[in-house]
């Protein structure tokens, strides 16, 4: 069963307040540095969901995506959708 986390927020012209990003198949979730606007999902197939929020904090945006992807694959496979209101409210999620 494919999961995917909901990234809530308020909309945005690069974001529409709502965005699924698939969690099965994560290798690593990072920022280059504590205080970096970008957290990049990494994927087995070589894709890269990249996250663009306000600075981190001690890498508070990647260590609650890093939680959330935790608790996604817990739950029951009846709930493949787990929503997340980030810390650092996302200003653009972009997959390539």
């Amino acid at each position: 069963m494919q999961k995917f986390l909901n990234l809530k927020g308020t909309a945005v012209t690069a974001f529409s307040g709502n965005q699924l990003v698939a969690v099965n198949g994560v290798k690593t979730i990072m920022a280059a540095t504590a205080t970096n606007v970008d957290t990049l999902i990494e994927y087995l197939d070589g894709t890269t969901t990249t996250v663009k929020t306000a600075a981190q904090v001690g890498f508070d945006v990647q260590i609650q995506l890093q939680d959330a992807v935790k608790a996604a694959l817990e739950t029951s496979w009846t709930n493949p959708v787990y929503d997340v209101v980030l810390v650092k409210a996302p200003v653009s999620v972009i997959n390539a």
